[in-house]
């Protein structure tokens, strides 16, 4: 039903705006008596063969939504019972910002792919921590955080460490995101020193508390090999828990939306169907050549079953997926966990 009518009907109006009518739209339907145990028997399996031990948690299933759709942890109750085994909220930021100017997010229909560059607008940290403590217990959270646009380079760090320390009660893990293509000084959030700085802050507040938080690293898809032997190499010297792969990429080849429509949108991260083997070809790298020492997600053009046994095949230990979401709609997640459950992956 999703995609012969309500996707045609959704695609018709501006994909940011109808974001907003599509959440308001479950979070209401998610009110009406039965409608929550309708949609769990609609795709919702539950098979302790789909449980995985991974960064020290048990997730019911290995299928997550990446981070950027429920930016503010307004929703993940309700997408709850969409068949997820993980949901990860933000990117937060220590203040509330508004991110770059509208318009700013965009359908490449002829790609089944995404640009957005919506400059990690949200809520702020205090207005999430008012959400996730309504947290009903229903599935893990990740807790996806960032820095500030209009944090001057000495505090970036700072910023970092404000999310990790409030968030650190209400979620289960948690990002650095430090490689979307849409915030400034993006340069410094990748370097070397910076991230071995940054990662040695939020552990050493990671040590503070009783029970400690996995982190994991969020990183491009358009990293080379000796980038990604660096990653390697950072994770496992400074014990990070993992990474996940990918974000989104700055790269336009090969793309089927023409040419004149693409220098329309302008800058931007492209997600979907596009960057699905490159998001493959890094986690099997990490996977290979790490000789898998450290926990993977993928993401990246998940639109099928197959495209997340891809992902698997290659190394991942989880997945999730995001833009598959918008264009094959919630059936996506049973899809996936029903191949997974009848591989025997």
């Amino acid at each position: 039903m999703y995609k012969v009518l309500l996707r045609p009907l959704f695609f018709l109006f501006d994909p940011e705006k109808i974001h907003h009518v599509t959440f308001s739209l479950i979070k209401i339907s998610s009110k009406i008596p039965g409608f929550p145990a309708l949609f769990r028997s609609l795709y919702t399996i539950e098979d302790k063969k789909l449980e995985r031990n991974v960064l020290g948690l048990t997730f019911k299933n290995p299928v997550g939504l990446a981070a950027g759709f429920d930016k503010n942890a307004v929703l993940y109750n309700e997408l709850a019972n969409f068949g997820f085994g993980f949901i990860e909220i933000g990117t937060v930021t220590p203040k509330a910002q508004v991110g770059n100017p509208t318009k700013r997010l965009f359908r490449l229909q002829a790609d089944k792919g995404i640009i957005n560059r919506m400059g990690f607008n949200n809520d702020g940290l205090e207005s999430a921590i008012s959400q996730l403590k309504k947290n009903k217990g229903k599935l893990i959270i990740g807790g996806n955080i960032g820095k500030n646009t209009d944090t001057a380079p000495e505090h970036y760090t700072q910023d970092y460490v404000t999310c990790f320390t409030a968030l650190h009660p209400y979620v289960d893990y948690f990002v650095l995101n430090v490689s979307c293509p849409n915030v400034g000084s993006h340069a410094k959030l990748n370097d070397r020193d910076y991230l071995e700085e940054l990662i040695g802050a939020v552990q050493h507040v990671n040590n503070t508390f009783a029970v400690q938080k996995p982190i994991v690293l969020k990183i491009a898809p358009d990293l080379n090999t000796v980038q990604l032997d660096e990653i390697i190499d950072l994770v496992i010297t400074t014990k990070l828990d993992g990474v996940i792969a990918s974000n989104t990429s700055v790269d336009r080849s090969g793309l089927q939306t023409p040419e004149a429509e693409l220098e329309a949108i302008g800058n931007g991260g492209l997600s979907g169907q596009p960057i699905k083997e490159k998001s493959t070809q890094i986690i099997k790298y990490l996977a290979d050549k790490s000789n898998k020492a450290f926990t993977i997600i993928g993401v990246g053009g998940i639109h099928s079953a197959d495209d997340a046994l891809e992902k698997i095949d290659a190394g991942a230990d989880l997945v999730q997926v995001y833009t598959g979401f918008i264009y094959e709609g919630p059936s996506l997640i049973k899809k996936i966990n029903k191949v997974i459950l009848e591989s025997g992956r």
